[in-house]
């Protein structure tokens, strides 16, 4: 329990029930002390207090009165009356009253303790009942904001069943984003917190102490706030006020909006030349620029649009529908470069994920040159692997000429590092050994079908030396020429 307080005239008995209390085993985090009850109605009118132990003999207010009066209160404890035998009788009528438990002096520990567990596992119940009712009770409250249409039956009923969760004063919604949660600040909330809708911590809280939530759980900022509002029925009005601010706050890299303040108006040909640059015309315009060359005008473009958002210019409904459908066209032009796996075109899709534009333009910007470079160097992919086919095509043509990689490399116009690399990626050998592997293919099929000389076969094959030739052979084929065409022809001559 958090609290208990003693109300008892002697202080040696405030004392050694105090003690007693303290060495029970339950956790109490606050004992308070009165010594009548005048001023421990004072204190249960002013916070709540979870156990009261009060004597019934005391000066200015007994027990008796003291119990009677605090049922007016917001907050009644659960109450033990301590009693001599003689006032036994009062303590039946204190019972009557609500009193839970009653001690008769002198007052011994056991029992102290025994009604502290018995209070203290009463008081945890009831704790969890109103936190299951509580959670009940938000779950319909995001219902209600998050429903297109709902009844005035559903409005009654919410408004009849949740009263004790909802406040009766009046109140404003606030709104921001779950990555700015900040819960740190000790103490009871004085607010309501509808976790997480659509990316946004919605807090409920009354006028009075709107300021200090800003300064201190939402110190962070990008918050959007409603006007004031009262009544639960008139909670989606206020976090679709909140929410329309925060997106405002976003766009605007603004600390907060609020719905009551002044907007400046724009003249009509700024809007009508911003609105320019949402239209289809001008994303697909944008989409169609990722790989090329031209990278640097779309990052103007897209500087251009994000500029105008700022400004107010753009509304932050328009700039979610431009960008969502700028990435779905990209999506679906690239999709064989960028494939079904990539993550962060739908990742860029949650606009408002981020704090505000500035952190989102900078995630957006860098996934598009992530995509500009991955088209760029696809593109590039394709081309070397044509200019491959077209080298591997002159060698098998042209195999029997004195052809060296300098040759090929300058016949396809590449760079004769990067034709070396690039050739041994695309045929997996290098370009002495597929040459080789070429030339013996085709003095195996000269030697096996002809009568060719070994010297001939050697020059037709692209070798002037008959000594290197035949060196080659046998290091590649295991026999000489002469060997693998008596073989050749044995094996024929067999069939």
């Amino acid at each position: 329990m958090k609290t208990l307080l003693i109300v008892e005239d002697e202080k040696m008995i405030r004392q050694g029930i105090k003690t007693m209390v303290q060495r029970s085993g339950v956790p109490v985090e606050v004992i308070m002390e009165c010594n009548n009850g005048e001023m421990a109605l004072e204190v249960l009118k002013e916070q709540k207090i979870d156990v009261m132990f009060t004597d019934i003999r005391m000066p200015k207010m007994d027990g008796i009165e003291l119990v009677k009066q605090m049922q007016s209160c917001e907050h009644i404890p659960l109450t033990v009356a301590i009693s001599g035998y003689d006032d036994f009788s009062y303590a039946v009528e204190m019972l009557r009253n609500g009193v839970r438990e009653y001690i008769l002096k002198p007052i011994e520990r056991e029992k102290i303790v025994s009604i502290l567990q018995k209070l203290n596992d009463e008081l945890e119940i009831k704790k969890e009942e109103v936190a299951a009712n509580q959670k009940i009770g938000y779950q319909q409250m995001k219902h209600l904001i998050l429903s297109d249409v709902i009844s005035e039956e559903e409005l009654m009923t919410l408004e009849k069943q949740y009263a004790d969760h909802f406040y009766r004063e009046p109140y404003c919604v606030c709104c921001q984003n779950v990555r700015k949660r900040n819960l740190s600040v000790e103490g009871e909330q004085n607010y309501i917190l509808l976790d997480n809708i659509d990316e946004n911590d919605v807090f409920i809280v009354p006028e009075e102490t709107c300021a200090l939530l800003l300064k201190n759980e939402l110190q962070d900022g990008y918050v959007g706030i409603s006007a004031v509002h009262e009544g639960i029925r008139e909670l989606k009005q206020a976090y679709e006020e909140a929410l329309a601010m925060r997106r405002i706050a976003f766009v605007r890299n603004r600390i907060r909006m609020d719905y009551t303040e002044d907007t400046e108006r724009i003249p009509e040909k700024l809007l009508q030349d911003a609105a320019k640059l949402t239209d289809a015309s001008a994303n697909l315009q944008r989409v169609q620029l990722l790989g090329t060359e031209r990278m640097e005008e779309l990052e103007k473009s897209m500087k251009k649009l994000f500029f105008e958002t700022k400004n107010g210019r753009i509304t932050p409904e328009d700039f979610e529908e431009c960008i969502r459908s700028f990435l779905e066209e990209t999506q679906k032009t690239y999709r064989n470069v960028l494939g079904d796996e990539e993550e962060r075109i739908p990742e860029c899709k949650i606009i408002w994920d981020e704090s505000c534009l500035d952190i989102y333009e900078e995630k957006l910007m860098d996934t598009l040159v992530y995509i500009h470079e991955k088209i760029h160097s696809q593109f590039d992919a394709n081309k070397n692997s044509q200019k491959m086919k077209m080298a591997v095509d002159y060698i098998e043509k042209n195999y029997a000429s004195d052809l060296n990689m300098a040759v090929v490399s300058n016949y396809i116009s590449m760079n004769y590092s990067l034709f070396s690399y690039s050739f041994k990626q695309y045929t997996g050998s290098n370009f002495v050994n597929f040459l080789k592997d070429i030339r013996m293919k085709k003095a195996k099929e000269l030697l096996t079908k002809t009568d060719m000389k070994i010297i001939e076969i050697s020059q037709e094959v692209g070798y002037d030396n008959e000594k290197h030739f035949m060196k080659l052979f046998k290091a590649t084929c295991g026999v000489s020429p002469s060997e693998y065409r008596k073989n050749m022809n044995a094996s024929c001559s067999d069939i």
